[in-house]
């Protein structure tokens, strides 16, 4: 029996998607609530689980392909757990016949499984279609040599090697062929200084992503103001206590947690920063719900960190260390991303010295950490060498006045150079 491989609702809004990397081809068996294909969506990416026990019979849209929710692309043949063999592909729809030729699962430019051998040959094995896949071989120009003219591994080898050995009359023309005398210099053909060019299709993520910063500079009035911190007290602390912290808590004591609980405290000083702009309202929170960007598997996600007010430092590194786990694995949740009050975006890690962020709408203000460097600096009335850091507030100039961005960011100074007043909260 036929199961149709469906689009899935991957969250309010959504209409539209773009198809993953598929996780089984076209012959391998899937168990119930295995995952079959990936799904990407503007927001996040989810995973679409076999409904039954069966056979990946039929894949009617490749990695890259655009799909609407609801729409089928692709089959599953239901099998018992008694059945040893897959059961007969069923026949698809008349609107992808055309397709049930020579279908094949690409990732990228490089093919990795044949769909469906031509009308009148016998079933493909998978590790003979990705044999055939990988050197763009038909799979109905191959003759099977298995039971029920089934197409192995063994006869796909044999095509593809036979097909790519040169023949004798081509390797007697190479060799009548004048060859260039020696000159001491190197013949470089035009296929060595290639100029192609490789259009990819930008994922609804990457997409999404691309609208947003065009709305805040389109619609916000941002500005950006500096300052820099002295990381010479956090830097100390956090080497007394180092050991002791992942002992007690099983994670280390990183920066950001010192970062997150001063934008905490400089949130509640300047309530205008942690706001969002309603026309013809601003409307002022109670809460912090401060997004934390990190690196994922399909690009830089900010996962949230829910009522940040309410939690400690253990409590903050632990969340962030889970986010990027399962960011770079694409693992984090639709919810975990949406919603936000603040946004902390880090550069450093990648060696950033001096950047102006852009907020994420409909939010006020993001922050800006940047990487930390040794720096000559004047300290009561000596040059003296500090691990410094430059920060950047960018925010809504329509909420948030100069003389508020520039308190906020001196409070982070103040909060970051003397950590101790994070803990009397002073």
């Amino acid at each position: 029996m036929a199961i149709e491989l469906k689009v899935p609702e991957v969250g309010e809004s959504i209409t539209e998607v773009m198809i993953g990397v598929w996780k089984k081809n076209v012959g391998d068996s899937v168990s119930t609530d295995e995952t079959v294909v990936e799904i990407e969506s503007d927001k996040a990416t989810v995973e679409l689980p076999s409904p039954s026990d069966g056979v990946v019979s039929s894949i009617l849209k490749q990695a890259g392909d655009q799909a609407v929710v609801g729409e089928v692309i692709g089959y599953l043949e239901a099998v018992s757990s008694s059945q040893s063999t897959p059961a007969t592909t069923p026949e698809p729809p008349a609107s992808s016949q055309a397709q049930s030729v020579d279908v094949r699962h690409r990732v990228g430019s490089t093919v990795i499984g044949s769909v469906q051998p031509a009308s009148g040959a016998g079933p493909v094995m998978p590790a003979a279609a990705r044999v055939l896949g990988e050197a763009g071989v038909s799979p109905g120009s191959v003759s099977g040599s298995g039971p029920g003219q089934r197409v192995t591994k063994a006869d796909a080898t044999s095509v593809v090697s036979a097909s790519s050995s040169p023949t004798a009359s081509t390797i007697a023309s190479v060799k009548s062929e004048p060859q260039p005398a020696m000159t001491g210099t190197t013949t470089i053909s035009s296929s060595e200084m290639s100029r192609s060019e490789r259009p990819v299709l930008m994922s609804p993520m990457r997409r999404r992503i691309a609208e947003r910063l065009v709305e805040a500079q389109h619609q916000a009035a941002l500005l950006t103001t500096f300052n820099e911190v002295d990381m010479t007290s956090v830097m100390e602390l956090r080497k007394k206590f180092k050991d002791n912290f992942v002992d007690r808590h099983g994670v280390k004591l990183g920066f950001m947690s010192f970062f997150v609980r001063a934008a905490v405290e400089a949130l509640n000083v300047v309530p205008q920063v942690n706001a969002e702009f309603r026309d013809p309202h601003i409307v002022y929170r109670d809460f912090c719900d401060i997004g934390i960007a990190v690196g994922g598997g399909k690009g830089l996600v900010v996962p949230i960190l829910r009522n940040a007010e309410q939690m400690n430092f253990a409590q903050i590194e632990q969340s962030i260390g889970d986010f990027a786990r399962r960011a770079a694995d694409n693992k984090v949740k639709l919810e975990e991303l949406q919603g936000g009050t603040f946004t902390i975006s880090n550069g450093g890690v990648y060696g950033s010295m001096l950047s102006t962020p852009i907020i994420n709408p409909p939010q006020s203000g993001i922050l800006g950490l940047h990487a930390i460097q040794e720096r000559p600096v004047a300290v009561d009335g000596q040059v003296v060498v500090r691990p410094m850091m430059y920060v950047a507030l960018s925010y809504d100039h329509r909420i948030v006045d100069g003389r508020e961005a520039v308190t906020f960011l001196k409070r982070i100074k103040e909060m970051i150079e003397d950590p101790t007043r994070l803990m009397l909260e002073c």
